[in-house]
């Protein structure tokens, strides 16, 4: 090379030798030069996937995932812990349920166990009473006409109605229990969820219940729409993995065996339903719904990158803290890149904050007391039919450590005097009126504020006018009613999910 040809550039001396150029190429998309110490690697441009909802995470850096799935996993955890105190009162409400005997051992072996079937029976009655309201025969879905009627928009309009409620009564066959099963969270929880989305398994859609402890929110949260992060905690066998990783759904990499967490709500739950759990041997997951400025696939205009974090849905293995997917959360053709919503949000009653307020919250403290007045009605009337007092040291009785039978009579050897001299009955009463009176009046006001008070139509004249009787009618069912409007708006908003995934 000669020197004199290329000058130096300003601030350096001018080159006096010849230089050695040195170029090794070891990838054909990756190449590398190293001359005197310096060395220069040209890196080709990152691959850009063709598909819009292609897994984003086999374009990204190892580097780069592990840092995404630290931040996401310690924002997950700080999202949980700002929701303890709601947990706390769902666990300890749950026990509350009655669908297990307790057994007690204070103040004495035996004692009554019992829980009063409050929240059960209001859980229960809501859930029959929606299920018929949101769900006939028929099929659920109704259509609505906007703008001017004509004969060609009618008939569009019942084709639509037909085919949704084929789909959700035939097509769909565990859309009503899933719906069941939503319907009694919601009543304890105040808040449960439907997940809508398309089952490539299936090759359909569907709608998932999905319980209130399992969606995640940051604390300040208003509503799915405007929250900046939605976290759904999933559980997966070794085998879901593997057809999710077989189907180029999930990255296929090594998860190790499962972590076998359990949460309260979990253990509470099965064990509440006869269940002993003490691990879970499934894999835990986090489906993530959040915004990133993803490193590679910035959002862009004319003047270069704008900075503006776009929504993505990031799953996470909670165990390894393996990023398994990355996937765009926006429609190919929408200039604005809004996030699309996959769940629907059913309250109870609306609270303070993101979830609603159940039976638990609203009538768990009636439904304690109630289960500690019975209990104390039927200690007494234990202690009242086989009391237990004091005897002489003399006293002899065969087989006093059992109580008599009716009819039997058994060998007493007393020392001095009669046998009354030497036994002393503890001053036991009968199971007292007055607690038995505060116990209907607690039960009265927790089924009156859980609106599943009995209509007492018998009790009415049959020279009442009917406005009379109407008003009753209207003003028993007035609570009711606003929970099934919310119920009714809930759907609507599933099934427009639905239909957008048919239409797809």
């Amino acid at each position: 090379m000669e020197p004199s040809l290329y000058p130096a550039p300003l601030g350096l001396n001018a080159i006096d030798e010849p230089m050695e150029l040195e170029i090794e190429i070891e990838d054909p998309e990756s190449v590398s030069i190293a001359t005197d110490g310096i060395e220069i690697t040209l890196e080709p441009e990152r691959a850009q996937p063709e598909d819009h909802d292609a897994n984003l995470a086999e374009f990204v850096d190892d580097r780069e995932l592990a840092s995404i799935a630290s931040d996401l996993i310690e924002d997950f955890e700080t999202d949980q812990s700002s929701r303890k105190e709601w947990v706390d009162t769902y666990v300890d409400g749950l026990k509350l349920l009655g669908m297990k005997y307790e057994e007690r051992t204070e103040p004495w072996p035996g004692a009554c166990g019992v829980f009063y079937p409050l929240l059960s029976e209001a859980a229960v009655r809501f859930q029959a009473e929606s299920i018929m309201e949101t769900f006939p025969a028929s099929g659920p879905v109704k259509t609505q006409i906007v703008g001017k009627l004509t004969k060609e928009k009618e008939e569009a309009a019942e084709r639509v109605k037909e085919d949704m409620n084929w789909r959700l009564t035939e097509q769909m066959p565990e859309y009503r229990p899933e719906h069941e099963k939503m319907l009694w969270s919601l009543a304890l929880a105040g808040s449960a969820f439907k997940k809508v989305y398309y089952d490539p398994s299936l090759g359909r859609q569907v709608s998932m219940f999905i319980p209130a402890e399992d969606i995640v929110v940051p604390y300040g949260a208003s509503d799915l729409r405007s929250s900046p992060r939605i976290t759904q905690i999933m559980r997966k066998t070794k085998n879901e993995v593997k057809k999710l990783q077989h189907a180029g759904l999930w990255r296929d990499i090594d998860l190790g065996e499962p972590a076998g967490y359990l949460d309260d709500i979990e253990r509470r739950k099965a064990e509440e339903q006869g269940m002993s759990a003490t691990m879970d041997d499934r894999y835990r997951i986090l489906e993530m719904c959040v915004d990133l400025d993803l490193a590679g696939f910035e959002d862009s205009d004319k003047n270069g990158p704008t900075g503006i974090a776009l929504p993505y849905i990031v799953t996470i293995d909670k165990g390894t803290n393996n990023v398994l997917a990355i996937r765009r959360n926006w429609y190919a053709d929408d200039p604005l890149k809004l996030k699309r919503m996959h769940y629907t949000h059913y309250i109870y009653i609306p609270g303070f904050g993101f979830y609603g307020f159940g039976l638990i919250h609203l009538v768990g403290g009636f439904a304690k007391s109630g289960t500690s007045l019975i209990r104390q009605l039927v200690d007494a009337g234990t202690l009242s039919n086989l009391p237990g007092g004091l005897k002489s040291r003399g006293l002899r009785v065969k087989g006093d450590d059992t109580p008599i039978a009716p009819g039997e009579f058994r060998d007493v050897d007393v020392p001095s005097g009669s046998i009354r001299d030497n036994i002393l009955p503890l001053p036991y009463k009968e199971p007292s009126q007055v607690l038995y009176m505060l116990l209907q009046t607690i039960v009265e006001e927790g089924r009156r504020f859980a609106a599943t008070a009995d209509m007492q139509i018998s009790d009415l004249s049959a020279n009442t006018p009917v406005g009379t009787t109407l008003a009753v009618l209207e003003r028993t069912l007035k609570v009711m009613s606003a929970v099934q409007a919310r119920l009714h708006y809930s759907m609507r908003q599933e099934f427009k999910l639905l239909a957008s995934i048919i239409r797809d």
